[in-house]
């Protein structure tokens, strides 16, 4: 799996359409890493991940779309993979059909996938008939594996109050694995093993509140199931507002020995040869 693969981290260059990358390489770019709600300083959970020409983008929570179009227009965005249904992880998708169908009432409609039933209440708060030209919405089960562009996409049922598919992105020898929301599960060492990056939830440092145990995460057991795993980096993400990146670091660094970063925005993480 591209155990010798180089990484670099960079931080994403001005607004313009990036070029996609190369086969051999993928990049991601942080639109925003927090949960539950965004700030004035950055939107929940997002990625752009660029491999051999193709734009996928990975969960559109609340305030991503703007980050997005910083990078690269609505209609150069060839599918969206979103882990679960609550809106600090898909509310963006809405604006980015509406601004595809806006703009161009006869483009291709943007492939979507999903769990089954997880964004029907989004998609419906349009006048009717507005965005079902604009996507072509694939639903799921989380536990399939799915064929998304260069990617094969194998999907795991995590836990969450919501169904929640965690999943590993492989092409060309390379491995992202993202976590969505999850609380504790053994699934977790299959879905990061060996990955090149491992993009986890992290809400908390350390202690979880009583109301959110066994539906998210610590920074320390994602350090633990991390290392298990022989993650080769680490990317921390849906802090909760107001959480310093440094805690969760000093937190995760308990357990996982690798390069680790937390995501801002406009970070920027490139895998490959």
């Amino acid at each position: 799996m591209g155990r010798g693969a180089a990484v670099r981290l960079t931080v994403a260059g001005p607004p313009g359409d990036h070029p996609a990358g190369t086969v051999d390489r993928m990049r991601t770019t942080v639109l925003g890493g927090l949960g539950a709600f965004p700030t004035a300083h950055q939107a929940c959970a997002g990625f752009l991940v660029e491999h051999d020409g193709f734009r996928l983008l990975i969960d559109s929570g609340y305030a991503t779309l703007q980050p997005l179009l910083a990078l690269t227009r609505a209609e150069h965005v060839d599918a969206v993979y979103v882990s679960h249904g609550h809106p600090d992880h898909c509310a963006d998708l809405q604006p980015l059909v509406r601004a595809r169908v806006l703009a161009n009432r006869s483009g291709p409609p943007l492939p979507v996938y999903a769990p089954t039933g997880s964004l029907a209440g989004l998609l419906a708060i349009d006048e009717p008939g507005l965005l079902e030209p604009g996507y072509r919405l694939t639903g799921f089960t989380p536990g399939e594996t799915l064929r998304l562009g260069p990617y094969e996409v194998r999907t795991f049922a995590l836990p969450h109050w919501v169904p929640n598919a965690g999943a590993r992105f492989s092409a060309a020898g390379l491995v992202l694995a993202y976590t969505g929301d999850t609380g504790p599960s053994p699934a977790l060492v299959e879905l990061a093993r060996d990955a090149d990056l491992l993009i986890a939830e992290a809400t908390y440092p350390d202690d979880i509140p009583q109301r959110h145990e066994g539906n998210l995460s610590s920074a320390v057991e994602v350090g633990r199931y991390a290392a298990e795993a022989g993650v080769r980096r680490l990317l921390l993400t849906h802090l909760w507002p107001g959480t310093e990146p440094r805690e969760a670091l000093a937190a995760v660094r308990r357990g996982f020995a690798g390069p680790v970063e937390v995501a801002a925005p406009g970070l920027t993480v490139t895998v490959g040869r």
